[in-house]
């Protein structure tokens, strides 16, 4: 072979050979991401080929699916139905062939689709024998009826969210959040009607923001709530070891190192006042002062205990509530009564309730009960996971009597619920909102129901938000009390 040949030759076999490196670098380095990649349209008429499975609560279905075969504009063959679709919305999220899914929808969507790993031997089975592939299920642990009642109770007041725990397992059992929206009204692919529905439900066109998972997402001042984590630091401390020994407040109280006196809200009796009157009546120097004196120090451990300054995950993301770590002296006191730059998630009050309740012991929250494969087999079981331990169960005992007299005889009394030996324990705030407090206030309401038998069922928080109320008439036994009260009830008749 002449010189001239053998190059075109040798160049020949490296192109052979470039080509194969490159379709074995496709077909097994870059198949999982090319098989994942959003613009591949192929995967995305294979997941809605078939129906999806479905979210389930209380063993009934909240999702389902429908056939879009007849619309012209459509390749896909089913699409996404959902039940109640606002209430639950905070729950499922959305399945869209346009926009694709989020929350449950998105994480698990490999059960709902049929195509988890997990699913390998079924679908293997289904192909030899014919049958079409299906999706498994995603049974919740939502309980629809106090779902219902914290949804209903939110549409009254406008804005607000709701979160409620079992503090025994760490089951949610409600979340809701409104304004809302329905995941069905684009869950197709319609450029005129899915489209239409998507933008108008966007921020920029919509203040109101509807597809914000306030229960999840937003984070909001605590207000007088977090005084529940400042008496629960001064008790594990030992800085004071009864709810009725009187603590050292002076009134007026000055912020340390300042000239500026801390007020309180009203003329109540909060000099010197014990840590049961001083939550009874919300004394902001009581607790500004026990935060003071325990230091940003131990006033940040305790918070971390109860899960500030970290994310969640319920399977879905919660953003992570703040406790400020970087404060002096004056700040301290001001974050400890939930001023500040403390932020705090619905469901990290609501986790914070559930601790007290538990007797001291935080369990970690989670929505998923289990997966289900298309049989109904379990394919994956939630169990319940200790998170942290906030309090010995004796201080949970004092702050538990401190909580239930703030219903019984405080600013929480309409959360009681006055049958069957049912003792509630609660806190209310009402906490500050835009530049020196100048819009409406949010009213917050933490609690939890305490049956006959010593066992608490369910554990609430609770925020509204209210722009058309008179600012006097805000306050969160006013407000969002009741809602608490409602889903408190929803749980407790469903024990029966």
């Amino acid at each position: 072979m002449n010189k001239p040949l053998r190059r075109i030759a040798i160049f020949c076999g490296l192109l052979v050979l470039a080509l194969l490196v490159r379709d074995n670098w496709l077909q097994y380095v870059q198949a999982d991401s090319l098989k994942d990649d959003p613009k591949n349209r192929r995967v995305a008429i294979a997941r809605y080929a078939t129906p999806r499975g479905d979210i389930i609560v209380d063993g009934d279905p909240i999702t389902g699916s429908k056939k879009t075969s007849g619309d012209s504009y459509n390749d896909f063959e089913y699409k996404r139905t959902y039940k109640d679709g606002a209430m639950w919305a905070p729950v499922t999220g959305y399945a869209s062939q346009a926009f694709g899914a989020t929350q449950l929808e998105s994480i698990d969507d490999g059960i709902l689709t049929g195509n988890d790993d997990r699913l390998f031997f079924r679908n293997t089975l289904d192909m030899i024998t014919g049958k079409p592939q299906q999706g498994g299920n995603v049974v919740t642990t939502l309980n629809a009826a106090a779902q219902k009642a914290a949804y209903d109770g939110l549409l009254k007041q406008g804005k607000g969210a709701v979160a409620a725990i079992d503090p025994k397992t760490g089951a949610i059992l409600a979340l809701a959040s409104t304004p809302s929206y329905d995941p069905s009204t684009f869950a197709g692919n319609s450029t005129s009607v899915d489209g239409k529905a998507w933008t108008a439900l966007q921020k920029k066109n919509n203040p109101d923001d509807p597809m914000l998972n306030r229960a999840l997402r937003e984070t909001y001042p605590p207000g007088s709530t977090f005084k529940v984590v400042t008496a629960a630091a001064a008790l594990e401390d030992g800085l004071y070891t009864s709810a009725d020994q009187k603590t050292d407040s002076p009134l007026p109280y000055t912020l340390p190192d300042t000239t500026t006196e801390l007020p309180n809200e009203g003329n109540i009796p909060c000099e010197n006042a014990t840590l049961r009157v001083a939550l009874r009546v919300s004394c902001n120097t009581v607790f500004g002062k026990i935060g003071a004196d325990l230091g940003k120090d131990k006033m940040v451990a305790e918070a971390e205990k109860f899960g500030f300054n970290s994310e969640q995950f319920t399977p879905v993301r919660s953003s992570a509530s703040v406790f400020p770590t970087d404060m002096d002296k004056p700040q301290t006191a001001l974050s400890s009564i939930g001023q500040f730059e403390t932020a705090t998630t619905p469901l990290q009050m609501a986790m914070v309730a559930s601790a007290v309740a538990n007797n001291g012991t935080l369990m970690k929250p989670y929505m998923v009960d289990k997966l289900q494969a298309p049989s109904l087999d379990v394919i994956e079981q939630t169990e319940p996971e200790k998170m942290s331990e906030p309090l010995s169960p004796e201080n949970a005992g004092i702050l538990q009597s401190m909580m239930e007299t703030v219903v019984k005889d405080g600013t929480g009394q309409n959360a009681q619920i006055n049958e069957g030996g049912v003792t509630v324990g609660g806190k209310t705030g009402t906490a500050q909102h835009g530049v020196d407090n100048s819009e409406n206030p949010y009213a917050w309401f933490i609690s939890y129901a305490k049956l006959s038998d010593g066992s608490s069922p369910v554990a609430v928080a609770v925020v509204v938000e209210d722009e058309s109320a008179n600012r006097d008439d805000i306050s969160g036994g006013g407000l969002a009390a009741p809602i608490a009260k409602s889903v408190m009830q929803a749980v407790i008749d469903s024990t029966k």
